[in-house]
């Protein structure tokens, strides 16, 4: 089932525009890795585009009409890219074929088995607990992930098995392009407010994908989430689609009955129901939070669906060890662990506090936040800054625009009077340049420091660490031993 309106020849030697995106390179590197010549440009150098220069891919920084080939044969790009874009203009004036990311990426998986994970959050991380785990089951799958396992470029990967794993973004409606064996929906929540106006809106998308599901296919649905239950009702009676739940509902298919933190991991028990087996198994997954413990049963659940027997799934999840910017440990120093969160949503930022919570033990947790979107914090900036208040203390930046342009009115103070009213500790810090010392002169030994948001704040973990660092070495100086001596 090929994506309609591609020619066959069309991916042979693509350009993408913005090829150094999270989304964009993993397609791009399966593509060279299948043995497309693979061209395309970005705004700026990165450690991703240095990974698929070195698979030969050629990759040039800044956006120029010249930059496309004389014999592209297609231009791929996201929803990100403006029409104005210089090499977007010259595709057109030249007639190349221009493809969406999840048309090309929809192209990759004719063939094979998807598995197509969706849901507000938790995408990424149920999607690499997968691949990750299938891997370490030898079933080498393909996999496009919206964030790097362990190294810039190891977001996707092209195997010889017959299962791929991607994440089906709802954002721009791209993931009604995809035709899953298996489709995950993990939640289901009002998000991405400039394309959705209403829950009306964003169920009726999720149901076009849960309709693109194959015949004789699986949904894996929360039995918990309330907007994901919603969908089941709206979906069910669909001819030739199975429905497997999972969750701590009493009615779940794959039952969730205990989560038991351990520090920065869990230690997971489920009941699979008859039709799966009835077995009862335990199993570790290797990041905290009840969250994470959910996406790895909707994961357990998945390979379910496609056979792979659960008491193998189970032990191989726990070789899952995160993901890039999901409550990622950037490092320690003087006594203090910095952690980066790519949560911001106000659903996610209330995940993460709670589960890092459980291991900071007698320690603060402090917070860094920068808001994401001017459209979303317009919507939800009030729930942001109610989530913030579970931080011991935060200080919240300014808004990253992203892809949209200033909206008159709307700011961080949205999320600062929030945080505020509900009782938080939070700063408002203009200069993203201060955080690092500011950060530095709050922190004490045992403290967790959260980098927290979906824009560039990820970038000050190394700088608040090396701060950290001198601070340390200031302090060793003016100690009594070494003023003695």
């Amino acid at each position: 089932m090929a994506p309609a309106g591609i020619a066959p020849d069309a991916l042979d030697r693509p350009h993408f525009i913005g090829i150094g995106g999270a989304g964009m390179s993993g397609v791009a590197k399966v593509l060279v890795q299948r043995g497309a010549r693979v061209a395309g440009s970005d705004s700026k150098d990165s450690p991703i585009v240095a990974a698929l220069r070195d698979l030969g891919a050629t990759v040039h920084i800044g956006h120029a009409a010249g930059n496309l080939a004389p014999d592209a044969t297609s231009v791929v790009i996201s929803s990100a890219i403006r029409a104005d874009n210089a090499e977007l203009v010259a595709a057109n004036e030249r007639g190349i074929p221009v493809v969406h990311r999840s048309d090309a990426l929809a192209a990759l998986m004719d063939g094979h088995r998807p598995i197509a994970v969706a849901g507000t959050h938790g995408k990424t991380t149920t999607t690499s607990m997968l691949a990750v785990s299938l891997g370490t089951l030898g079933l080498d799958p393909s996999y496009v992930i919206g964030g790097d396992l362990d190294v810039p470029g190891s977001s996707a990967e092209h195997g010889g098995g017959e299962i791929f794993v991607a994440e089906a973004d709802e954002s721009d409606r791209s993931f009604h392009k995809y035709a899953p064996e298996v489709a995950i929906i993990l939640n289901v929540e009002l998000d991405h407010h400039a394309n959705y106006a209403s829950m009306d809106e964003i169920y009726d998308s999720f149901r076009t994908f849960v309709e693109r599901v194959r015949p004789g296919g699986t949904l894996v649905i929360s039995a918990d989430h309330e907007g994901a239950r919603e969908l089941t009702t709206k979906v069910a009676g669909q001819d030739g689609l199975r429905v497997l739940t999972y969750g701590e509902a009493a009615d779940a298919d794959v039952r969730v009955l205990e989560v038991v933190p351990h520090g920065l991991t869990s230690e997971v028990t489920v009941r699979l129901a008859e039709a799966l087996g009835g077995e009862e198994l335990t199993f570790t997954v290797s990041v905290p939070g009840r969250h994470y413990a959910h996406n790895a049963v909707a994961a357990l659940a998945a390979g379910a669906a496609l056979d792979v027997p659960a008491r193998d799934l189970a032990p191989a999840i726990a070789s899952y060890t995160g993901v890039k910017r999901r409550l990622q440990l950037k490092g320690t120093a003087a006594g203090v662990q910095v952690i980066d969160s790519y949560a911001h949503h106000p659903t996610e930022i209330a995940a993460d506090l709670e589960a890092i919570r459980g291991g900071a033990g007698e320690g603060r947790v402090l917070v860094v936040f920068q808001p994401h979107l001017f459209s979303r914090t317009q919507e939800l900036g009030a729930e942001m800054g109610e989530a913030l208040a579970l931080a011991d203390a935060s200080v919240v930046l300014d808004i990253y625009p992203a892809r949209e342009d200033p909206v008159p009115g709307i700011t961080s103070a949205l999320v600062i009077d929030a945080a505020s009213r509900h009782g938080a500790d939070v700063t408002a810090e203009h200069d993203r340049s201060a955080i690092p010392g500011l950060i530095a002169g709050m922190a004490g030994p045992g403290d967790l420091v959260l980098t927290m948001g979906a824009g560039d704040v990820t970038d000050l973990g190394p700088e608040i660490l090396a701060r950290l660092q001198t601070r340390r070495a200031r302090s060793a100086l003016r100690s009594p031993a070494n003023r003695e001596s």
